[in-house]
């Protein structure tokens, strides 16, 4: 069997990071759908969706270096192989306990994959350059949510077999990616015992200023992209006033799209600027899909998502970028544990908190609370790295030592 070149290798790990958060988001649209045929409340429906930023945190907890003892490839093909099985398990769901088997499986798998093929990407790229393989890293994931909920959502509206369509297409596309890496170089040489043990989160004190940074903007802009991967179907349709699948999924798309974008626009920005002004444009993108949900306005929400997905994607990657600078080697794995920690938790808990409110308060006023919060955390993080920005009296000091 002929081995892929190193090249092509990258590019596949890379489409297997945004394969699993295009996966993560395919049932997006269908929430609704699955809450009308089953009858489970709004708490239910973002319990489901909670469950998998569980499964991932899990996975990355237990099993995040895993990849490290027995190699990159056995662990992306047994990922693959789980992601498969969930595909099905969705296929042939017919209660909402169906859905909460897949999406924990889904989860564990996708931690599995996604610690693996980050690790795998600096292990392929030619020049081991962090900074790219970190813009690789957030292109795909933004990239795989807004087409997952995109291509779910069209697939939902136009074709046939709403609840098998969607699945039966990821497990194609599964199977592709699992035999592409069964021909990828294996980058690991030295292989050890493979042991199943939580990474214990810590962070250093001098560590302590940038994973704050981070931590902030992780708080929110997955905050919010859980709270659209969870709510925004709903509150599109209702923006738009419209039964149709398609518009439901637009605001996780343009969320995410923009955020790609942004991204590739902005990845060689200095962190504290990026992170500043990415910030400042959450806020105000935040702050306009309040508006959006208290007007009924669909224009609103078109541009709050767009310019909150803009500052969503660039500053979540300069925080990130300030961080993983800051980080020793030998305390990567705490500090990065300690990470995942508070972005699964951002992914999950407010939407779980939102799926409590919206019953007693309407999703209007829902969107409205947690907007209003998390505009705040993004006006802080705005504010702490602009403080942390470096002095030009600093830098010339340095060079002349």
């Amino acid at each position: 069997m002929r081995t892929l070149s190193p090249r092509l290798a990258y590019v596949l790990v890379g489409s297997v990071i945004g394969l699993g958060l295009f996966a993560s988001a395919t049932p997006s649209p269908l929430y609704e759908t699955y809450r009308e045929l089953w009858g489970f409340s709004p708490v239910v429906l973002t319990l489901v969706y909670a469950t998998y930023a569980f499964g991932v945190l899990t996975a990355l907890l237990l099993a995040g270096s895993a990849s490290d003892a027995i190699g990159r490839r056995p662990v992306l093909l047994l990922a693959l192989g789980a992601l498969m099985v969930t595909t099905v398990l969705f296929m042939l769901a017919d209660s909402v306990a169906w859905l909460f088997v897949a999406r924990g499986l889904q989860g564990l798998a996708t931690g599995l994959a996604l610690a693996a093929a980050a690790a795998a990407l600096l292990d392929l790229h030619p020049r081991r350059d962090t900074a790219g393989v970190g813009l690789t890293n957030g292109v795909a994931s933004s990239a795989g949510i807004g087409l997952g909920a995109l291509v779910a959502s069209a697939l939902v509206q136009l074709a046939p077999a709403p609840r098998v369509l969607p699945y039966a297409l990821l497990l194609v596309l599964f199977a592709i990616a699992f035999a592409g890496a069964l021909r990828m170089p294996e980058p690991v040489a030295a292989r050890s015992r493979l042991r199943l043990r939580p990474q214990r989160p810590s962070v250093p004190p001098s560590v302590r200023r940038p994973f704050l940074h981070a931590a902030l903007g992780v708080i929110s802009s997955w905050s919010l992209g859980g709270l659209f991967l969870a709510l925004g179907p709903a509150l599109s349709a209702g923006v738009f006033d419209s039964t149709n699948h398609l518009v439901d999924g637009i605001g996780i798309f343009l969320l995410a799209g923009a955020g790609s974008l942004a991204q590739l626009a902005f990845g060689r920005t200095a962190p504290w600027a990026g992170t500043a002004g990415g910030s400042v444009a959450l806020a105000v993108g935040l702050l306009m899909i309040s508006v959006a949900a208290s007007a009924d306005s669909g224009a609103w929400l078109v541009a709050g998502a767009t310019i909150g997905g803009l500052g969503f994607g660039v500053a979540f990657l300069g925080a990130l970028r300030n961080l993983s600078a800051a980080i020793p080697n030998e305390q990567r794995a705490a500090v990065m544990s300690a990470f995942y920690i508070v972005a699964y938790l951002s992914l999950s808990v407010p939407a779980i908190l939102a799926g409590v409110l919206v019953t007693p308060l309407g999703l209007q006023s829902t969107f409205e609370l947690f907007a209003a919060v998390l505009a705040a955390v993004a006006l802080v993080l705005a504010f702490e790295a602009w403080r942390s920005r470096p002095r030009a009296g600093a830098a010339i000091a340095t060079e002349l030592g």
